[in-house]
């Protein structure tokens, strides 16, 4: 098994950054390729950007991209997604996820592994 667990959610103004980590521990942390996605209210599920286990290429929603980052830590077996810019759009839940086969996915189906998720609330 591979546990999940995100952290730096919180509520916060139009226009604020966070930075939120997600913490792998379990199996190899190297062995798979990592996303973000996020549940806004009253919404399906939606991806957010995702990092290969390599590390050197990157993918984004378009509603997100310029205003997040996502990066991964191999030793520290972490990610990180960099938000700035922020707006009450973004306002959800946001999970990491951990895929063990394929090519890097955009659908929440072949992702094997999830946090719980952190709340990000934007709100003036």
């Amino acid at each position: 098994q591979l546990q999940l667990v995100e952290s730096g959610g919180g509520l916060v103004q139009p226009g604020d950054s966070l930075r939120l980590t997600c913490v792998g521990s379990g199996l190899d942390f190297n062995e798979y390729h990592m996303a973000w996605f996020r549940l806004p209210p009253g919404k399906d599920r939606e991806f957010v950007a995702n990092i290969p286990l390599s590390g050197t290429s990157t993918n984004y929603a378009d509603s997100v991209k310029g205003r997040f980052t996502i990066t991964r830590d191999t030793a520290k077996k972490t990610l990180a997604l960099q938000m700035h810019s922020l707006k009450p759009e973004d306002t959800g839940v946001y999970v990491c996820a951990a895929q063990g086969y394929g090519f890097p996915s955009t659908r929440p189906r072949d992702y094997n592994y999830w946090g719980q998720g952190t709340q990000i609330t934007v709100s003036s």
